[in-house]
């Protein structure tokens, strides 16, 4: 096995700053605001903070199944923070969530607006609020969070582990990215073997745990993130594609995949989202460019 580098620990760490390549300008070993920004507020109860990514995904995908199951008070304003750009270290945000990571909700439907952050922790949140996408049979709902929390345990090895160390890192390691990749395939093979029996992740109920797992380990084997499809070898993996086209046929998950995106094509794109007629122009700017 080769190694690009010959480096010995300093008995004392210290911070190299511009030193962590193309997130040199986000990554800090310290927390709190660089500067003042208050965040926007829309006209509905929950407000969303987020970006696109599979971490906010999982959110407005939540948030759009609430609204077609009829849950009208999931009504919601998402605001874009752009992460590139430090918009996540604004004080308004930092008091929305002290980590500094997107997502962020706050929900303001009661008296004294209340902040939740972490993912994870606001599907939870949000199905305890409508009573939705969480069974209430106490083995059924012990298995769904099983798996929610399986994947916020998991995930980090996927993006912050492998996907770090194989598409971003300045470096190729190759002890890193062969020591994440066997993890992530064999977080592979946990799903594959699990859905070879259910239909999702915590039986024959769709749940916030499919919610959260389908962002990041869906979009993994359908080729779209790091482009490591090839490289993992995916196509191994025939139950969570199943599960993973299944999902991906939803409409609300198409809307939800859409608010906040920065990225693919301009009409797959809702960079905020205040109103149900907002997918409605997304919808005919498509339509305009199949046309031209």
């Amino acid at each position: 096995m080769t190694d690009t580098t010959d480096y010995t620990p300093p008995k004392v760490w210290t911070w190299k700053k511009g030193g962590e390549g193309r997130f040199a300008n986000i990554n800090r070993p310290i927390a709190g605001p660089t500067h003042d920004k208050e965040l926007p507020v829309g006209k509905h109860p929950l407000q969303l903070y987020s970006l696109g990514t599979p971490n906010g995904v999982k959110v407005t995908v939540m948030l759009e199944e609430l609204l077609a199951a009829g849950h009208a008070g999931a009504e919601y304003d998402a605001w874009l923070i752009r992460i590139n750009d430090g918009d996540q270290f604004g004080s308004g945000f930092v008091a929305a969530n002290p980590n500094s990571k997107i997502p962020a909700l706050v929900d303001r439907s009661g008296d004294t607006p209340r902040r939740v952050f972490e993912s994870g922790s606001i599907l939870l949140y949000l199905a305890e609020k409508f009573g939705a996408f969480l069974p209430t049979d106490i083995d059924k709902r012990t298995e769904a969070l099983n798996w929610l929390f399986w994947q916020m345990g998991s995930a980090p090895y996927l993006g912050g582990g492998f996907g770090h160390f194989y598409a971003y890192a300045p470096v190729k390691i190759e002890y890193a990215i062969d020591r994440f990749a066997m993890e992530v395939k064999r977080q592979l093979d946990v799903l594959d073997r699990h859905l070879a029996d259910n239909e999702y992740m915590a039986g024959a109920d769709y749940t916030i745990a499919d919610m959260a797992i389908w962002p990041w380990y869906g979009a993994l084997v359908k080729g779209l993130v790091y482009g490591a499809g090839e490289f993992l070898s995916v196509e191994e993996y025939t139950h969570v594609t199943r599960w993973t086209d299944a999902i991906a046929k939803r409409p609300a998950v198409q809307r939800g995949r859409m608010v906040n995106r920065v990225t693919g094509e301009p009409e797959s794109q809702l960079h905020e989202r205040h109103d149900a007629s907002d997918f409605e122009t997304k919808t005919q700017d498509k339509v305009a460019a199949a046309a031209e």
